[in-house]
């Protein structure tokens, strides 16, 4: 025993790598059906795809999203600890942020983050400890926690009301994609992929896989586990504030509601619900995922049985989801080197065009035909415009609001294929936080880059028309 120790962390590693690492199969499904439900959800609603559109679902996803993240860190310590609490956790942060604000303790918004993440640090500390030292089964005391922070939540607030602090105020609107929730949920997913290139997160794997194997390899099992409850716990407190920028109020029984969605967000993403799985791209994945089947099935009327076709379809898709993942060792056998990157990237390019056709202004080709004398020359009218030298002014913004657009997809698809090449030769957990860094970075420029020529096209036309009157 003494001689196979040392490398039972290697080995454990390398399963973990064929689980976890770039070939893992696991995110075939959470990316096919969230491409999916985007290019349905577009075409029911073509809204969608508008600056208010894409803020308000980053507004209402990011609660779910940290959510998410908060389970994923204790599902990975493995002993089947899904925290059936969080849910009113959630709540129960929320409901003393109000109170507290109110009573006017907190006013300062580093206060509130602060009180926030320490609360549901704390929360998750005795949970713990509980499982620790009195070895209680996790499914227990998180069904007990679940019960107990239902009733509290209603003593502390007996029903919904308060105010949000004076800050968050505009937070909830979802009028714009840059908001301070779109800050937390990027600065969250980067500080968990930092987290997943340090050791203490290839201890916590190693213990999710095997716990008796991470034992005999000298990995310290009760402080991996605790400060995967705490990392919980600050997620926990950051989907709270998130919550309550989302109500701008306080809601004792809202929060609930997040305990189921989360666990299904969290297996819809990959994660294994036995421990040693999961990872920040699949459960954003999964999060997204249930929002888009909300929003779908909010654009059917079913009356009053709503509510209960939606939950209907989150069972629904659960149960096919779980099946499917049946043959992932088969579609293993068959693509050895599956690239998740390049899946993605493949997939959002064929939505990119199903999103085109479906905001495309189709019907203004018909004025075209209203602006001519006479029968319109199908010949004139197609290769006219082909012949002009000169551009319009409309079209010549047209062409400044699309540049960006197109070069964005050109770097994007470019620096996916070198990244799939410097992968092939390099470790995952050397160059992985440097992907997803570089991949963030170029998606923001290229959204900042199209804010920008939409605000400066917008004040150029008052001027332009200021000179022409002018003149």
């Amino acid at each position: 025993m003494t001689v196979m120790a040392p490398n039972t962390p290697s080995l454990a590693g390398n399963a973990a790598e064929a689980q976890g690492g770039r070939s893992n199969p696991f995110l075939l499904m959470p990316i096919t059906l969230f491409f999916a439900l985007l290019a349905f959800a577009v075409l029911r609603s073509p809204n969608l795809m508008t600056s208010t559109g894409i803020g308000a679902a980053i507004i209402v996803a990011t609660p779910l999203i940290m959510a998410t993240y908060a389970l994923m860190a204790s599902v990975i310590a493995g002993r089947g600890t899904v925290d059936l609490s969080i849910g009113p956790l959630i709540g129960f942060i929320n409901v003393t942020l109000v109170q507290l604000h109110g009573a006017g303790l907190l006013e300062n918004p580093i206060a509130v983050f602060l009180y926030a993440m320490a609360a549901g640090a704390l929360y998750q500390f005795l949970f713990a400890l509980i499982v620790i030292y009195v070895r209680v089964q996790p499914i227990i005391v998180s069904l007990s926690g679940y019960l107990a922070l239902s009733g509290i939540n209603l003593v502390i607030l007996p029903r919904p009301g308060g105010m949000a602090p004076p800050f968050m105020a505009e937070w909830g609107y979802g009028t714009t994609i840059f908001s301070p929730i779109l800050f937390i949920l990027l600065i969250a997913s980067a500080a968990w992929l930092l987290f997943t290139a340090t050791a203490f997160y290839t201890h916590l794997r190693l213990m999710g896989s095997d716990e008796r194997a991470a034992y005999t390899s000298g990995v310290p099992i009760t402080t991996v586990r605790i400060g995967a409850h705490l990392i919980s716990g600050c997620f926990a407190g950051l989907a709270a504030i998130c919550f309550t920028a989302l109500i701008s109020s306080g809601d004792p029984s809202q929060g609930t509601t997040y305990t189921l969605i989360a666990v299904t967000a969290l297996v819809l993403g990959g994660a294994s619900l036995a421990g040693g799985r999961g990872g920040v791209f699949g459960s954003a994945l999964g999060a997204v995922n249930l929002y888009l089947i909300t929003f779908c099935l909010s654009t059917f009327n079913f009356g009053a049985v709503q509510s209960f076709v939606t939950n209907l379809a989150y069972g629904t898709i659960l149960v096919a989801s779980l099946l499917l993942t049946l043959l992932i060792p088969v579609i293993q056998r068959r693509i050895r080197n599956f690239s998740p990157l390049l899946y993605f990237v493949a997939l959002s390019v064929i939505v990119l065009g199903v999103i085109l056709h479906a905001t495309f202004d189709y019907a203004a080709l018909g004025t075209v035909g209203a602006t001519l004398p006479g029968a319109l020359d199908m010949q004139a009218a197609l290769v006219g415009p082909l012949e002009i030298a000169t551009l319009d002014p409309a079209t010549e913004a047209l062409r400044l609001q699309a540049a960006p657009l197109v070069f964005g997809a050109v770097v994007l698809a470019v620096v996916a294929v070198f990244l799939r090449l410097a992968i092939g030769q390099s470790s995952r957990n050397s160059i992985g936080p440097a992907v997803a860094v570089i991949l963030a970075s170029l998606v923001l420029a290229g959204a900042w880059l199209m804010m920008r020529e939409a605000q400066t096209s917008q004040t150029g036309q008052p001027e332009a028309t200021a000179s022409e009157g002018d003149g």
